[in-house]
């Protein structure tokens, strides 16, 4: 049983983990910096399901939660993304795969996710995930259930060991992660 969600496990792929620090008492809140994370099992926009677990044995990890499909391509979060693959090579040399996970409703996720990076050249070190139904969003509580509206934007470092060391959550389309920010949080 999970003590920060209560649950055992969520359909799909889901195993919940968290281990709380003793000083969080909110049983639905996102993860934050020194919980370990979560593990989960998502599919590429090209169908290859990806764990992160296996993704953080590798080494760390840095996961961004965009907002999907609210009605439009979200601008900020492109914004967002174009920059972190402007420092594409940074992120590598810094052993850290790049998790860029995009929820919505099931029906046309992936194409609409294929949308989002038809002008993006997506680096070796990257992976876009899609989030049907907002199963992981759900669980990670980053649902953001407003009209118009998917999933808080977020930015974490998860290292090797599934630690969070750096966590970001926006209440609103801006104040997203720095790549700076990332790069920070990231092992030298």
């Amino acid at each position: 049983m999970c003590p920060r969600s209560g649950l055992a496990m969520l359909t799909l792929t889901f195993t919940l983990g968290f281990v709380v620090p003793a000083a969080s008492s909110a049983a639905d809140a996102p993860p934050q910096v020194g919980d370990t994370a979560a593990d989960f099992t998502l599919k590429s926009v090209e169908g290859k399901s990806v764990k992160l677990s296996e993704l953080t044995d590798a080494g760390p990890v840095v996961l961004v939660v965009l907002r999907g499909f609210p009605g439009y391509q979200c601008p900020v979060c492109s914004q967002q993304v174009g920059q972190l693959i402007a420092s594409a090579e940074k992120l590598k040399a810094a052993g850290a795969r790049v998790v860029l996970v995009y929820p919505g409703p099931s029906k046309g996720l992936t194409t609409k996710a294929l949308e989002f990076i038809k002008d993006k050249t997506i680096p070796d070190n990257f992976v876009l995930l899609v989030d049907p139904d907002y199963t992981f969003t759900k669980a990670y509580h980053l649902r953001w259930d407003a009209p118009q509206e998917t999933a808080y934007p977020s930015t974490f470092v998860i290292q090797k060991n599934k630690q969070i060391t750096f966590a970001k959550i926006s209440k609103t389309h801006g104040g997203r992660a720095s790549t700076d920010e990332v790069l920070k949080a990231l092992p030298q």
